[in-house]
């Protein structure tokens, strides 16, 4: 039988990636499918989630700044890309399969609301629980591809859905990706809040200092570094616990002054306000809510609304709430 170039990258895997690694041969679809001949299955998740509406969507919608006046903030989009190119290193360091890291970062938040983690809230308070990696799994396997979903992997589905929370993602690529999407944001949040001098040179804690450095490119290369050293033929992915605790200082230091800033507080207000306004309205005008979603979510009024919400891009939550909301002169 004559060997396709999928089949030599698969075999090449087995030959060539750590025992660890997962294998793309190896994994398997909710629904089976004929194979392409060029591209293992990793590799066309990767490319479905790539060129799908919801990865597009991403370079509209908040990663820390409402409307941010500069092109040089990062987005949802962006952070994915950042998160991806991050995990491949830590991944190729370990002689992991960057074909599903890659996947997994491009995919881990399709499911954001507008207006970032605002949107998430103000949902939740809306209809007591919605968490964005399970509404990236729901627009992966349902909302994307006319109701059918994108038939991912189960493997770069468990490590969307786990990236954030308490569980661990099955393989240790999807747990890369888990601590590599935190490297990722706390850098680069890091980053813009100098550009925007809500925080400014030399006011890091010393640990943090010390430990990581004091700019994001040492600070990635020092958390990169460290969880490649203290991974090596482990059957985890790991931290030396000084990084990681290094690592949780810094979060902290971000969560008090720049997440919980006072001076974002008033366009998370906006935010918030915006989406909670346009849940509320449609739920009262059902006839106005693309009618494709209700069929999606068989039927139940509040998973229709919540889906095409969350959906939505900053820019197009706005234009929605002046259309249906704001008095025209």
């Amino acid at each position: 039988m004559t060997e396709t170039i999928r089949t030599r990258i698969e075999r090449e895997e087995w030959e060539r990636l750590s025992p660890y690694a997962a294998k793309s041969s190896a994994a398997r679809r909710i629904r089976e499918e004929e194979e392409c001949p060029i591209r293992t299955k990793f590799q066309r998740d990767r490319d479905r989630i790539l060129h799908s509406k919801p990865f597009r969507r991403l370079k509209h919608k908040t990663q820390v700044y409402i409307a941010p006046s500069g092109d040089h903030y990062r987005t949802r989009m962006t952070h994915s890309l950042e998160v991806s190119q991050i995990s491949r290193t830590i991944g190729r360091g370990l002689g992991l399969n960057e074909d599903l890291i890659e996947a997994i970062s491009l995919g881990h938040d399709v499911g954001h609301t507008p207006f970032g983690h605002v949107g998430e809230e103000a949902i939740a308070k809306l209809i007591g629980r919605f968490e964005h990696n399970e509404q990236s799994i729901r627009i992966l396997t349902v909302l994307t591809g006319e109701g059918r979903g994108l038939n991912l992997t189960q493997e770069v589905l468990d490590g969307v859905l786990h990236h954030t929370g308490k569980e661990i993602p099955y393989t240790l690529e999807g747990q890369i990706v888990k601590t590599g999407d935190r490297i990722a944001y706390l850098c680069h949040d890091y980053d813009d809040a100098l550009r925007a001098e809500l925080i400014h040179q030399g006011e890091l804690p010393g640990k943090v200092v010390s430990t990581l450095g004091d700019s994001p490119s040492r600070m990635i290369t020092t958390m990169v570094v460290d969880m490649i050293e203290s991974s090596q033929n482990q059957a985890s992915i790991r931290q030396s616990s000084q990084v990681a605790e290094a690592m949780q200082e810094f979060r902290v230091f971000m969560f008090e002054r720049v997440y919980n800033s006072v001076i974002l507080r008033e366009e998370r207000r906006k935010g918030e306000y915006v989406v909670q306004a346009l849940f509320h309205y449609y739920m009262k005008n059902l006839q106005f809510l693309p009618q494709e979603y209700l069929v999606w979510a068989e039927g139940d009024a509040v998973k229709a609304v919540v889906d095409y919400i969350s959906g939505l891009t900053d820019n197009y939550a706005i234009d929605l709430f002046q259309k249906f909301l704001v008095p025209r002169y």
